[in-house]
């Protein structure tokens, strides 16, 4: 670490849970964001700003005026452009001694299991059941810790994930695939901006904890926001010993 790194995470750096190692650690890191929306955004905005080498971000969508209410990684000037291209331009702008590596599509197939591989921590910030099934299957498979974020109307979740653990829970075992859960998207039931902003930045905070190892994590916990009575929930949950997904880990 050099000088100005030392003096850049200094205010990490006095904290003892992070100190100088945890810090270089954050350094060394590789973070996995699929979604550069309203949660990718301050959780990618918060991993850059806290220091993370490396960030790979993917996301086939362009910036759209209605993204702007909430999405704030993402401007007017650039609408139109590639969300990832958005990204990298705001990153760089926050800390240019991050690399942020864009990937302008669907992640799905080898391709998602190839960079869930290569990541220390995911991040799963997209809008639907079906991409967030693939990541956790990919994260089991090759143990990778994922942090899991959603957010509706003006209600938020999140959850962490542990695969490292012989037994943590996956998240098919929280929300099995296949049942009848409904499936709603901001394009028609809306969301309140800042719900977005506060479980994107829950799951940087996640996720740099996972990478420092410092603290309790959510692994095992699904912590729930009624943004109208601005009102916490923690649910506890645990391995499904029957899950179709993980139960056949070693």
């Amino acid at each position: 670490m050099n000088d100005d790194q030392l003096l850049r995470y200094s205010r990490h750096i006095l904290l003892p849970e992070i100190d100088v190692g945890g810090q270089q650690r954050l350094l060394d890191a590789r973070a996995l964001i699929i979604g550069a929306g309203g949660l990718g955004s301050p959780a990618a905005m918060y991993l850059a700003a806290a220091g993370v080498g490396t960030i790979a971000i993917a996301d086939d969508d362009s910036v759209d005026l209605t993204n702007l209410q909430r999405q704030i990684m993402h401007s007017a000037e650039m609408v139109g452009r590639p969300k990832v291209a958005s990204a990298q331009a705001t990153l760089h702008r926050l800390n240019p001694q991050t690399r942020v590596e864009p990937i302008q599509r669907r992640l799905e197939g080898e391709d998602l299991e190839a960079e869930v591989a290569r990541a220390d921590v995911v991040l799963d910030c997209s809008d639907n059941f079906a991409t967030r099934h693939a990541i956790n299957r990919a994260c089991v498979r090759h143990r990778k810790p994922l942090v899991s974020g959603a957010a509706i109307r003006f209600d938020g979740q999140a959850a962490v994930f542990d695969l490292r653990r012989p037994d943590g829970a996956c998240y098919h075992c929280l929300f099995p695939e296949g049942e009848d859960i409904e499936e709603v998207r901001c394009a028609v039931m809306g969301v309140f901006a800042p719900i977005v902003g506060i479980i994107g930045a829950t799951q940087a905070a996640e996720a740099l904890k996972l990478l420092i190892g410092c603290g309790q994590s959510l692994d095992g916990r699904l912590l729930l926001l009624d943004g109208l009575a601005m009102d916490w929930r923690s649910v506890s949950f645990g391995r499904d010993p029957g899950c179709l997904v993980c139960a056949a880990r070693a």
